[in-house]
């Protein structure tokens, strides 16, 4: 087991610096074409932090473990928000722009509840997946294009977190060759994290999808965290949270979109996530929108509720895995005490939002 959680712990680094290889290399291309910062932002640095996903989905796909595909999947979003967003809170309240609120955010959501439509049959098949890869396709080409008619949106827009100009990577050929090492650690990196997550989950007695869910989730979620931790305590709280809805909506699209269709058989979607995963995915996809829309923006609070939620599901987790006996009480208390509140607390927000901004009716 000690042999096999080297190689696990050397997968995952070789998967966040091929991540970080691939997404310099790209951004600097990217810039010496022309292309602007916003674009970069949105879609090669968004692209290049889900890249560690879509090398395991793909190579856990190939290799007969789709519970592990998806799980990563679901459970890098899950984490995504509610680990991530939540440190980064936590560490300092995070101001969420209008347009991340009114338009990033709700394509989120809708990517969101076509993945939970498309996989209720249990499987996402390769037109399912071409689905998916159309829309990354339609929705990368709406934002260059978005970006182009708005100059003057571009030009006031907050820096993206880039790599820092340097000299040593200004040809071309460097900017290449990074892209290529990125690519390569990334499929190296892969192949060792899901053997090893492999072994792990037979030895322990417990399913592929819950180490995909948890695991192998955070592990592939490594560059987003950085990217948004580092994000927040520059002050560039903006990109901490574009950086983690970008991420989410290409995890869904483009991971999925690429996997689906390199997989001769789809991908297979268990029953347990179909019944819970998916679902709590969506939830916590949802929860964005009230709480950003209330103030705009994530307060320590809020924070530290998402990564108490965190703590609670990746509990309900391992207790299901192992059918503990306390599972029932678990539940009990998530389902009749705390959503009840969170929900309420929610609720009265809006309504102290509403008549902030005057809508509501006046003493």
């Amino acid at each position: 087991m000690w042999v096999h959680l080297i190689w696990f712990v050397l997968g995952l680094t070789v998967l966040v610096l091929g991540a970080e290889s691939l997404v310099r290399g790209a951004a600097r291309l990217a810039g010496s074409v022309g292309v602007s910062p916003l674009v970069i932002g949105l879609t090669v640095v968004a692209f290049g932090t889900s890249t560690p996903e879509m090398a395991v989905a793909v190579h856990a796909s190939l290799a007969g473990t789709p519970d592990i595909a998806i799980g990563n999947v679901i459970g890098s979003n899950i984490a995504n928000i509610l680990l991530i967003l939540g440190i980064a809170a936590v560490i300092i309240p995070l101001v969420v722009s209008e347009q991340v609120i009114r338009q990033e955010v709700p394509v989120m959501i809708a990517a969101t509840v076509l993945l939970l439509v498309l996989a209720m049959d249990g499987l996402i098949s390769r037109i399912d997946a071409g689905i998916l890869f159309t829309l990354v396709v339609v929705y990368t080409a709406f934002l260059i294009l978005q970006s182009r008619r708005s100059t003057r949106a571009a030009a006031t827009a907050p820096e993206m977190d880039l790599p820092q100009p340097s000299r040593w990577d200004r040809h071309w050929a460097v900017q290449v060759l990074l892209i290529v090492v990125g690519l390569a650690a990334l499929v190296l990196g892969s192949r060792w994290l899901v053997e090893s997550a492999v072994v792990f989950a037979r030895f322990f007695g417990i399913s592929d999808l819950i180490v995909g869910l948890t695991i192998v989730a955070v592990g592939t979620s490594l560059p987003e965290i950085a990217t948004s931790t580092l994000a927040a305590l520059r002050g560039q709280r903006d990109i901490a949270v574009g950086s983690v809805v970008g991420s989410n909506l290409f995890n869904i699209l483009a991971v999925l979109g690429v996997t689906g269709l390199v997989s001769p058989f789809g991908i297979q979607v268990a029953e347990a996530a179909r019944n819970l995963d998916l679902w709590v995915m969506l939830a916590v996809a949802l929860a964005c929108l009230p709480i950003m829309f209330t103030g705009r923006e994530i307060s320590r609070w809020e924070g530290t509720v998402f990564l108490g939620y965190y703590a609670a599901y990746t509990g309900y987790l391992v207790l299901a895995a192992q059918q503990h006996s306390v599972l029932p009480a678990f539940s009990l208390v998530m389902l009749g005490f705390v959503l009840p509140i969170t929900i309420l607390t929610i609720v009265v927000s809006l309504i102290g939002h509403h008549r902030r901004a005057g809508y509501g009716p006046r003493p």
